[in-house]
């Protein structure tokens, strides 16, 4: 498939940003500013009291000391792709080329992949054990796609170096496809191929993936008080190099199946290494599952990487209908990723239920506070994060009959299928995703294809009950400023009822300049009254 030029993409020219270097206002923190307003006011008493003047240096130096905490802000742009796609409760095979999910044109600076349906949504799947084994394929397809690494397709579902697999397990098995299978026979397989995910993925993280989890806010950010000012954020734990709870547990069943091995460890570093682009994030619940990529270099601005799921499917709250959000920084400036699949079907008033699912959605996703700034606070709800891009099967449908809708599709007339698209409807009605954005539709519809063909499933369903009028249930939205989509664009691969929908984005992101430090790797550092005194000639001994 040939992809729209950014450059030619109709209705999509970003609009311009900022000057890229500009300054902000210097903020100081409530409790300098009370400081200050004492010492101000006690300077006005005639006392001459040496515990004044120490007072009075204690706030000079410490307002000093904040304002210079903002200096410069500098503004740079980051390309952003994103793409959801609906396989159907398919497994991918060796031979499934990405080319139409991930063109090889593109090279942005993240990749944000969101999936519906990569299990059959049974009562198996969501009642009882959680399939792990697709969420794997696909991450491996993912990750040849993105490193462009060279080799056959038989070798794609190989167990790759990683620090937990079993080696023994891994030589007498050809591939991924027998041991995971044999593995979720026994007894315990749910817990082992849980495990095996966990391992896979750790092959495509960061050697210090536990670090995206916490807090690198800059060393500048100052707290409440002159007792509290530290050199960097306190966090919610008291040592940052602890392990979450999930990590914890990986390791022990490590250590209880013999699975740790020095020399697959350096094998997997040895790998880690040479990859162009790393797995920030992964999830999946039930048969949502998404991913998010970046690339080398932006692996240590990112941070507070946090997700949360919530469920919308049977009674409400189960997970084969809802969505799964991704919260992070990068720099100074707040991303949230949410990847849904909400209600379906075409009946009248089955809109509604969808505009229900995203108000949900928007009420009950809640992130994990990580770090007590004295700034604005990392966001906990997707609204209040800085940017926020919303992808996935939101299954809005058209509201035209199968023959009014087949004779549009015909005269290719997408502008007059639009003004009857639900989506478009309950937007412009202020009832759902009020202040998010859409680019302009210029593809056909996405859904719902006969298997492996180019044919609506309506031109070949033998009854009305099968049949279904096609729409766009896949979309992509956006929200907040300082962002714009230069591509909105569906693949062309046959191995879904759906066909993927991508859009690539450039997002402005602010960062300190270059004289700003970031997090230190030491534990909290206070400043004592005498490093707030005037330092002299006879005083310039280091601080630790």
């Amino acid at each position: 498939m040939a992809f729209p030029d950014d450059g030619k993409m109709k209705g999509c020219q970003p609009k311009l940003f900022g000057t890229k270097d500009k300054k902000v206002d210097k903020r100081t923190d409530r409790a300098s500013c009370s400081t200050a307003k004492c010492g101000s006011s006690n300077s006005k008493s005639p006392s001459s009291s040496p515990f004044r003047k120490l007072s009075e240096v204690r706030s000079i130096r410490l307002s000093h000391f904040l304002s210079h905490s903002s200096n410069a802000t500098k503004y740079e742009h980051i390309r952003i792709f994103v793409a959801t796609w609906n396989v159907g409760g398919k497994a991918p095979t060796a031979e499934l080329k990405l080319d139409d999910f991930l063109p090889a044109d593109d090279h942005s600076d993240i990749y944000v992949l969101g999936f519906q349906e990569i299990v059959p949504l049974n009562a198996g799947n969501v009642l009882v054990i959680e399939d792990n084994e697709p969420a794997a394929r696909w991450l491996a397809l993912i990750n040849r796609a993105l490193n462009r690494q060279v080799g056959t397709d038989a070798d794609i579902f190989q167990n790759k170096p990683s620090p937990s697999l079993d080696s023994t397990s891994s030589q007498s098995t050809p591939g991924l496809d027998a041991s995971s299978s044999n593995r979720s026979r026994t007894a315990s397989g749910s817990v082992i191929f849980q495990k095996s995910l966990k391992s896979i993925r750790k092959s495509y993280m960061p050697s210090r993936r536990k670090q995206l989890k916490f807090c690198n806010c800059p060393v500048e950010m100052a707290k409440k008080s002159y007792k509290d000012a530290c050199f960097r954020c306190p966090q919610a734990y008291a040592n940052e190099m602890d392990s979450s709870e999930e990590d914890e547990l990986d390791d022990r069943l490590n250590d209880i199946f013999g699975l740790s091995d020095d020399g697959v460890i350096s094998a997997a570093s040895a790998y880690r290494d040479q990859l162009k682009y790393n797995l920030i994030s992964c999830k999946q619940m039930v048969g949502i599952f998404v991913t998010v990529w970046a690339k080398k270099e932006l692996v240590q601005h990112i941070g507070h990487l946090r997700t949360s799921c919530v469920g919308r499917g049977i009674m409400g709250y189960l997970g084969n209908k809802g969505c799964i959000s991704v919260s992070m920084t990068l720099y100074q400036t707040s991303f949230c990723f949410i990847c849904s699949h909400l209600a379906s079907g075409e009946k009248e008033g089955d809109e509604l239920r969808r505009n229900i699912d995203v108000l949900e959605i928007l009420r009950l996703t809640q992130f994990r506070r990580i770090c007590r700034r004295s700034g604005p606070r990392i966001p906990e709800r997707i609204l209040d994060h800085d940017r926020a891009i919303w992808l996935g099967d939101l299954n809005y449908r058209i509201s035209l009959s199968y023959e009014d809708t087949k004779k549009l599709l015909t005269e290719n007339n997408w502008d007059a299928l639009f003004e009857k698209d639900q989506l478009n409807i309950q937007r412009a009605s202020g009832r759902v995703f009020k202040g998010w954005s859409e680019e302009k539709i210029y593809f056909a519809p996405t859904y719902k294809y006969s298997c492996n063909s180019d044919s609506y499933a309506g031109e070949t369903a033998t009854s009305k009950k099968k049949r279904r009028t096609p729409a766009w249930c896949d979309r992509i939205l956006w929200h907040g400023d300082g962002i714009a989509q230069l591509s909105y664009f569906r693949g062309e691969s046959k191995f879904s009822d759906h066909r993927p929908v991508c859009g690539t984005f450039i997002v402005e992101v602010e960062m300190l300049d270059g004289k700003s430090k970031r997090r230190s790797s030491n534990t909290n550092i206070r400043i004592g009254a005498e490093e707030l005194l005037p330092t002299s000639k006879h005083n310039k001994s280091a601080r630790t």
